[in-house]
């Protein structure tokens, strides 16, 4: 059997002297799609943060090999450059990408190559979206981590960029590590999830196995049902 790609054992992870991650330990295999779930406060980003060594942490986190590996941070969208005289070519350009590659890059997430031009900061909230999806796939990661990547756009947008996240997973042998607190993605794209409460870890593993009606009540602290159709 292959080993890991990822091993966390006894994780813990404290914010000015308060515990927010404890003892938390998982496994991730390489091609996996693994949601990290919780509600509000629940340390998912702290937690994605940490895992990418931009917090200090207590345990074990081991990588097998180097894994190149790109980030979407929260929070990040059309109206944070707006006021900035940055265009599509120029936002590619911080990677280095001539723009002769960019409209091809654009292709894969559905965005016609005539925007290059256009201002980042005007694009719509799911165009902006789906162009971070493209910069950051244009460095050919091969672990993805991304942190409440729909945020800014409404529902439909928000299925549209988890539908191209899955495609470019499945075509490009991804590992996607993707932190939410929305249960309607988890059946849909995810191949495991790591569930967060604010009391803790509640539970890991394939979803439909592990995200029963006594966890999601613990988690969410309510009566949650999930249907599959």
């Amino acid at each position: 059997m292959e080993a890991n790609l990822l091993d966390v054992r006894d994780f813990s992870v404290s914010l000015e002297k308060v515990p927010v991650i404890s003892n938390l330990s998982f496994a991730v295999q390489s091609g996996e799609f693994l949601t990290i779930l919780g509600p509000n406060g629940s340390g998912k980003t702290v937690l994605l943060k940490a895992l990418l060594g931009l917090l200090p942490h207590t345990g074990e986190l081991k990588w097998r090999g180097k894994p190149r590996i790109g980030y979407l941070p929260q929070g990040f969208n059309q109206i944070s450059v707006r006021d900035l005289p940055l265009t599509v070519t120029d936002f590619f350009g911080l990677k280095k990408i001539g723009a002769a590659k960019i409209p091809a890059l654009l292709e894969l997430v559905g965005i016609d190559g005539s925007v290059i031009g256009r201002k980042a900061g005007h694009l719509s909230g799911g165009e902006f979206q789906r162009m971070l999806v493209a910069w950051v796939l244009a460095s050919n990661p091969d672990v993805l981590f991304l942190d409440e990547p729909t945020t800014a756009i409404d529902a439909a947008g928000g299925e549209t960029i988890y539908s191209l996240l899955k495609k470019n997973w499945q075509n490009q042998s991804l590992t996607i590590l993707n932190v939410t607190h929305d249960l309607n993605i988890v059946y849909a794209h995810s191949t495991h999830v790591l569930c967060l409460s604010r009391f803790g870890h509640k539970c890991f593993g394939v979803p439909k196995d592990v995200l029963t009606p006594d966890v999601l009540h613990d988690l969410y602290g309510t009566e949650v049902k999930l249907y599959s159709h």
